[in-house]
């Protein structure tokens, strides 16, 4: 499907998002090597001169496409959750321990014991978040493994097949094994 960026340019001419890094470095007047010359890169700025800036370039990166670092922030926000969750139910705990302690306090109410716990959390996963270390080796553990290779669904089907099947292979085998030791002990020491 051509988009009206597409229709608009010449025959020969490239998006950016089309290139190879070296191959862009020709735009910004370093050299890429030989047989760049003349080579046509249509930037942002080319399509702003033409009047088409209402159209988005093509592949360029929206804001909602962040790779694996979108699993560094769902990090960051489970463990928020988690230490909200976690801290209301000590806090209920110990406000439990309290009234049975001084009966003036009252039951525990959720209208403190909430927000305090969501501040809590929230001030935790954003103190990690500002030590660079700690998102900086979040990030590096995403990166990794997003290189990961996932087995896929019937691989894991055929997997799991076949460690059921030797497994009950080995349990009839055993159990066989066990039954003719025991047969043959019997007649060796004479039991009955």
């Amino acid at each position: 499907m051509a988009i009206k960026q597409d229709v608009e340019r010449e025959p020969g001419q490239r998006d950016a998002s089309e290139l190879p890094a070296d191959e862009l470095q020709v735009e910004a007047g370093m050299d890429a090597g030989p047989g760049a010359e003349g080579l046509q890169v249509a930037t942002p700025d080319d399509h702003a001169m033409d009047g088409s800036h209402d159209v988005a370039l093509v592949g360029a990166m929206a804001p909602s496409q962040l790779g694996v670092r979108r699993f560094v922030y769902a990090a960051y926000f489970a463990a928020a959750i988690g230490i909200a969750f976690l801290l209301s139910k000590m806090i209920d705990f110990a406000w439990l321990k309290l009234q049975a302690w001084r009966p003036v306090v009252g039951e525990p109410r959720d209208e403190i014991v909430m927000p305090l716990a969501a501040l809590v959390g929230i001030g935790v996963a954003l103190y990690y978040w500002f030590r660079t270390r700690a998102r900086q080796l979040a990030e590096e553990v995403t990166d990794e493994m997003s290189k990961v290779t996932w087995p896929t669904r019937t691989e894991v089907s055929n997997g799991t097949v076949v460690v059921i099947i030797t497994t009950l292979v080995s349990t009839v085998f055993f159990a066989l094994m066990d039954r003719f030791w025991g047969f043959v002990t019997n007649l060796v020491y004479g039991g009955t």
